[in-house]
Formats: structure tokens, sequence, C-alpha cells
């Protein structure tokens, strides 16, 4: 994920990561094994952990202890993972990491209490950091909750449909990857601006990145991800959302597929192939260029060095990504 980064930084960050990855199972222990199974289920899945390494490149900006570092990722992490969970039951998931969801292998009640569990977890480690960390995760954890609410309402009468989105992406994804980073400078000792500058950029590439899987979902046959899954169950999107703002003749077949039963897979390969070749992508992809230089900007403020560098790979890697 780092990319071409400085060799000994690279060293760090996977030492620091792979203490994580330990310790995450650790949390994860309960007092008996079928709660200890169910809260590992997603964790031993495995996954990007995205989060923590943009905590662990944060506080190497300045001066951190390992243990502080990796006590603020698992936060992190664990916040990310109990909120899966919860995901996963609001959109009735099958599949979570390419195995069964916990919804799915156990039952909704299993899945919502063993989030709570790990949510839990995460607020006994936060409370080791300081008060300071317990606000920043308290709010965070609130604009999750308002962004899943906002998402399963939907936009209100007479609100743009496009930006609507973006707030709740800002709100589901930007905001726990804004408070990685900020976690990250806090444990460095970072300042006020600088840690405004990591807070602005997390959340910005947070939300890019949730923008560059809209795009992989239509355009990409090699990423793992079934295309067309999200264009399935109907979920908004940035091109989707694009497109829908169009008036054009030309495009009244593709509204009404994304307004259709997209379970015939002769109706998905339609969609997919109309929007492949609609000037919309490119339309979406600019976009992601745009934010991604945006997040590149914020990070002006932050010290020189191999971890800077890497957090701007960051913006170039979201960028590639989304070709």
């Amino acid at each position: 994920m780092v990319g071409e980064v400085d060799q000994a930084l690279a060293e760090r960050v996977t030492a620091l990561l792979e203490q994580v990855e330990v310790r995450l199972a650790q949390a994860a222990v309960a007092d008996t094994a079928f709660v200890t199974e169910a809260a590992q289920h997603i964790i031993n899945a495995g996954g990007k952990r995205f989060r923590p390494l943009l905590v662990v490149l944060a506080a190497l900006l300045g001066e951190a202890g390992d243990d502080d570092i990796v006590r603020a990722a698992l936060v992190m992490e664990l916040t990310h993972v109990a909120s899966l969970y919860h995901d996963d039951v609001m959109d009735e998931a099958l599949v979570r990491r390419g195995a069964p969801s916990a919804n799915q292998r156990w039952d909704n009640t299993v899945a919502i209490l063993v989030g709570d569990f790990l949510f839990a977890r995460a607020s006994t480690i936060v409370a080791t950091l300081g008060t300071e960390y317990v606000d920043l995760q308290a709010r965070t954890f609130a604009r999750l909750v308002q962004g899943q609410i906002a998402e399963t309402c939907g936009a209100e009468a007479g609100q743009d449909q496009l930006a609507h989105y973006l707030q709740v992406v800002a709100d589901k994804t930007g905001s726990l990857i804004a408070a990685s980073t900020a976690f990250g400078g806090m444990v460095a000792g970072l300042g006020e601006a600088e840690l405004a500058a990591l807070a602005a950029y997390g959340e910005e590439i947070g939300v890019v990145f949730q923008l560059s899987d809209d795009i992989i979902d239509i355009a990409s046959e090699t990423s793992g991800k079934t295309p067309g899954t999200d264009l399935r169950a109907g979920v908004p999107t940035l091109p989707t959302l694009l497109v829908r703002a169009s008036t054009a003749p030309a495009d009244a077949r593709l509204l009404a597929l994304l307004d259709a039963d997209l379970s015939d897979d002769a109706d998905l390969a339609e969609v997919l192939g109309l929007l492949r070749a609609h000037p919309v992508l490119d339309e979406a992809r600019e976009v992601i260029r745009q934010r991604a230089e945006i997040a590149r900007a914020h990070l002006a403020p932050l010290p020189d060095g191999a971890a800077k560098d890497a957090l701007a790979t960051l913006c170039d890697a979201v960028i590639t990504r989304s070709a």
C-alpha cells in the first residue's frame, strides 16, 4: 500500500503493523470460546488495514513510542471492524472479505452484540491513551452513526443527491480515516496546526478511496470484486449519480436500467457496458484526481521526510487504482 518509499521506513511500518495484527487477535479474546470466535471472525478474514497504516505513518512524522503507536492503531481498527458487523446487519450482507458475514454465519443479534463487544474493547484501549483520544473517538463514532442513518434514510426532498452521497461517504468513511491520521499525529506530539492538516488529509483521502471503489465496481475485472456488485444492490455511487443528472435522450436506456431489477446477468452486463463506454467514468476519475490533489495539498504543513513522502504516495495510489 505504501508504494515506493524509504526502505528503513517500510521496515519500521511493517514491524509495527505486525504488532497490531497480533494484538488485534488478542483484543478480540472474550470470556467464552463462542464470543471469541465470533469477534475474531472478520479480523481473521484479513483486510487492507488501511487505518492502522495511516496511524503508523502519521505517528512516524514525529517521535512516538512503539506501544503508543500500536495502541492508537488498535483503537482505530477495532472501531472499524466493529462498525463492519453493524454495517453487514444493515445491508443484509452475505459475505465479508470473502467469508460468510457474521450475520449470515450466526444471526443479526450475534453480529450486533459482537460489534458492541469490539467497540467496548476499543474503548478500554483508548482510555489508556488519554481523554483527548476518548473525545475524538466518541465524536468520530457519532459521525459514523449519523452517516449510516443518512444513508439508510436517503436524501431529503429537494436535497442534491450527489451532495448527500458525498456527505454520507465523508461521515461513514472519511471520519474514521481522519481520526486515524489525527491519532498518529497525537501520539507523535505534533502541534495543533499539524494535527488539523493530518485530519483534513485523512478525511479527503478516505473519501477518494471510497470514490475510487465506485469506479472499480464498474470498470475493473481484476480487482477481486465481482463487477456490478453495487449496481445490482442499487447502491448509489459517484458514476451512477453523475449519470442520473443527465437529461440526454441517449441516456434514457441506461437510466431505465439503473432503476430496474438487475438480478438478470444479461441486464447487468448491459448496464456495465453502457457505463464503461460513457463519458461519466472519465468525469468520475477527474473528481478523484482533483480530490487526491486536495489531499496532497493538506500535507504541506507537515514535517518533511520519508513518512510525509509515503502519505503523498497514497494520493498517487488513489489516482492509479481508479485509472
